[in-house]
């Protein structure tokens, strides 16, 4: 099992959480759709050469955005990345994934 972690502008959470949840994100027991969301400021400077959502080349930029983390089970891994990177309307979303230490876990989530 593994915490996938991303961050998204408000207005994309639902349809990228939809995407999520369509690959097999999100189970835990006896749930499904499970996720955690929390709103933030994102930082970031484009450079030379991107292609940005929002943003001017060179300049540093600010603006708010929706931190998702929700549950993988290793057999989902690849079809949700994918997913994650077919709705994402960033050129780079930020990906953290982390193997969890499944003794955290439900014995139906194991």
């Amino acid at each position: 099992m593994h915490v996938l972690v991303t961050f998204v502008p408000p207005h994309s959470t639902e349809a990228v959480l939809s995407a999520l949840f369509a690959a097999g994100a999100g189970n835990y027991g006896n749930y499904d759709h499970c996720a955690f969301v929390c709103a933030g400021e994102g930082r970031f400077r484009p450079l030379a050469g991107s292609s940005p959502f929002i943003g001017t080349t060179g300049q540093d930029e600010r603006f708010a955005e929706n931190r998702i983390e929700l549950l993988v089970a290793d057999d989902a891994v690849n079809q949700v990345l994918e997913a994650l990177r077919q709705s994402h309307p960033y050129e780079e979303p930020a990906i953290y994934l982390f193997k969890l230490d499944e003794r955290a876990l439900p014995p139906q989530s194991r």
